[in-house]
């Protein structure tokens, strides 16, 4: 592609991010003069109002503008301004640490949501990992990729279920364990390489439902808030482009000890007899 014909695509793009923040304004603008209507209609007005908004949410797929919010990182360069989830750490955010601080050991998992093996990891491992975090034994940390979304496979899923985990960190560590939980369980991951389900906001609000720490009311709006307004999409491709520029990852699902790579545990007790 010629250098004209990128500055004109990354203009474009500048163009589609830029009209879509003005159609937010135009929505929002829109909600709150109806619901002041809707008060002083009455009931009536309301309900139509309540039937307007629930249409509107449920209208599925990625709502996302990916090209034109990675033309706007790019734009910014590498002190980029994007919104970071409450619980992660670190200079640019991108650090998911989950546990005691000062706890002896540390496993890294390195991860990707559309990845098969992955959930059969942590249809293996989780419940092993969220014990050892919670009695202190050891420290977890997460990094995933997005490379099924930038490879054959195409679609969304991998950022869009990103910027998912990133909505449930946000609300708390004990959110994000149990998304993360039920994003690879098998009542809602496919396990097939090409399946892109995650490209659909109205999936990832549907897995968050079976959260526990995200069954009260306030909490699960917040996340859902997220995932709808693509809170934490510029973060999830941070976050890809973070798991793309180690360059010892070469697969997934990858665990470290201590920053010492390991064999991927099999079982709860291999996992624990990496402790010694």
């Amino acid at each position: 592609m010629s250098k004209r014909n990128t500055q004109e695509a990354k203009r474009d793009a500048r163009e589609r991010l830029r009209a879509e923040r003005e159609k937010q304004a135009r929505k929002e603008k829109m909600r709150r003069q109806l619901t002041v209507g809707g008060i002083v209609a009455g009931v009536l007005a309301l309900a139509v109002l309540v039937g307007f908004t629930i249409a509107n949410l449920g209208s599925g797929g990625d709502s996302t503008d990916w090209e034109a919010i990675a033309a706007d990182l790019e734009e910014q360069g590498e002190n980029a301004e994007y919104a970071i989830p409450a619980n992660a750490s670190g200079e640019d955010g991108l650090t998911i640490s989950i546990g005691d601080e000062g706890a002896a050991d540390v496993f890294s998992f390195y991860e990707e949501p559309r990845c098969p093996a992955c959930a059969d990891f942590e249809r293996t491992t989780g419940d092993t990992v969220a014990d050892g975090i919670e009695g202190g034994d050891f420290r977890g940390e997460w990094t995933f990729g997005t490379f099924f979304d930038e490879q054959m496979n195409g679609g969304t899923g991998s950022k869009n279920a990103i910027s998912a985990l990133g909505a449930a960190l946000d609300v708390s560590p004990e959110a994000f364990l149990g998304y993360l939980h039920a994003l690879y369980s098998e009542e809602f991951h496919t396990s097939d390489n090409r399946a892109d389900d995650f490209g659909d906001d109205d999936k990832l609000i549907e897995v968050g439902r079976s959260v526990e720490a995200l069954s009260d009311d306030a909490a699960f709006s917040q996340f859902e808030e997220s995932v709808r307004e693509s809170t934490f999409a510029a973060w999830s491709i941070r976050m890809g482009e973070k798991f793309a520029d180690d360059p010892e990852i070469t697969g997934t699902p990858t665990v470290l000890l201590n920053g010492e790579r390991v064999e991927t545990p099999r079982s709860p007790e291999e996992l624990l007899s990496l402790l010694g």
